[in-house]
């Protein structure tokens, strides 16, 4: 397989993978993060805490409180086995109030797959 049809390839599966992300924090789908996190993800909330993905997971499961949450000005960055996105976040808060946010998601080729390691949650 050549090397620009390797990328490509990473490249719509990661884009893929942010998608599901997003949409599984907007639905709170612990069965996809379950799935697409690395057993030693690691996520810095916008509060400051830093998180394992057992905890990650029972964070997800609480109710959602937020509503249309989207990703824009999304940026993958692939970097060998290992990958970085980047992007705001739009959505609103139960009070009806919109906000934005920022985060950075890293990605390794694991298990034959890419998996989330890392994520960084600003708002």
């Amino acid at each position: 397989m050549a090397t620009g049809t390797l990328a490509r390839s990473d490249l719509d599966e990661l884009i893929a993978l942010n998608r599901d992300y997003i949409n599984s924090v907007q639905q709170g789908d612990v069965r996809r993060f379950d799935e697409i996190l690395a057993e030693d993800f690691l996520c810095s909330n916008p509060d400051g805490s830093l998180i394992d993905k057992p905890q990650f997971l029972a964070q997800t499961a609480r109710p959602v409180t937020i509503q249309g949450l989207v990703a824009e000005q999304v940026q993958v960055r692939i970097l060998g086995d290992v990958a970085i996105i980047h992007a705001r976040t739009r959505y609103t808060t139960a009070d009806q109030k919109e906000r934005q946010g920022r985060y950075t998601d890293v990605w390794a080729r694991r298990e034959g797959g890419w998996r989330a390691v890392s994520a960084h949650v600003t708002r």
